[in-house]
Parts: C-alpha cells; sequence; structure tokens
C-alpha cells in the first residue's frame, strides 16, 4: 500500500512525533511511503537551524535520516515555510535574504504536492490539527 501523511504541528508536539513513528512502522511492515507535506507549523521540521534541547528526541534529524533510508518525498508548504522563517537558497535570493535554512532532501513547494500525494497515495494520514 502506498501512504502519503500530512503533518500539521511543530516538531516539538505529539502529533509530530507520532507522525514519524507511523512513518517508520509502515516502511518496516514494506508498505511504501510516497510523500512527507510538512504544513502550518510541522514546516518547523524543515529548518536546518532549529536546536533540540539535551536529551529530548529531534524528530526533524529522524526525518532526515528515515528520509536518506527510504528516499521518500519530503516538502514544506511553500507558503506556511516562508510565514515561520524556512526559506530555501533560491528563495532567499528573491526575498533578498541573506541567508537559507531548509534542510538538505526537503522540497519547499505549494499546496499542489499536496493534491498530488492524495492521487498517488492509497491513503493520506494526517497528523495534528
Amino acid at each position: 500500500m502506498i501512504f502519503s501523511l500530512l503533518v500539521l504541528s511543530p516538531p516539538s508536539s505529539q502529533a509530530s512525533s507520532s507522525a514519524y513513528q507511523f512513518a517508520n512502522a509502515l516502511l518496516l511492515q514494506k508498505h511504501r511511503l510516497y510523500r512527507v507535506f510538512f504544513y502550518h507549523d510541522a514546516a518547523y521540521n524543515g529548518s536546518s537551524i532549529q536546536c533540540i534541547g539535551q536529551g529530548e528526541f529531534d524528530v526533524a534529524k529522524e526525518w532526515d535520516k528515515l528520509q536518506q533510508q527510504h528516499s521518500f518525498d519530503s516538502v514544506v508548504c511553500i507558503a506556511a515555510g516562508l510565514k515561520r522563517g524556512i526559506i530555501n537558497k533560491v528563495e532567499a535570493l528573491r526575498y533578498e535574504k541573506a541567508a537559507h535554512n531548509l534542510r538538505n532532501g526537503i522540497n519547499l513547494s505549494g499546496l499542489g504536492e499536496l493534491a498530488d500525494a492524495t492521487v498517488k497515495s492509497d491513503r493520506l494520514i494526517t497528523f495534528g490539527g
């Protein structure tokens, strides 16, 4: 079965952690993960400069590892990301910003990617609200 995930809550939330655990479990069961779409405050998962407290679970870092192992598509909604200061090199130039901070392996794109995920997946599972 092909899954996509819509994550709406920040990395510090239980919903974000549950999304990661669900993704990990479905991949262990040999299902396919097509895309993880980070929207609203979940856009913070795309920040490469986020610092997690000592001993805390770094869900964004774990998403990176999982994505590298299983090669699924990771997308931060561009509108949500820009509002929250999550920006790639192209958008940094466009908005004349001095730096960019989007994590490697994550794309910054629009809601069309979410629509595409619903079409190409058997199930779209939402975490957070």
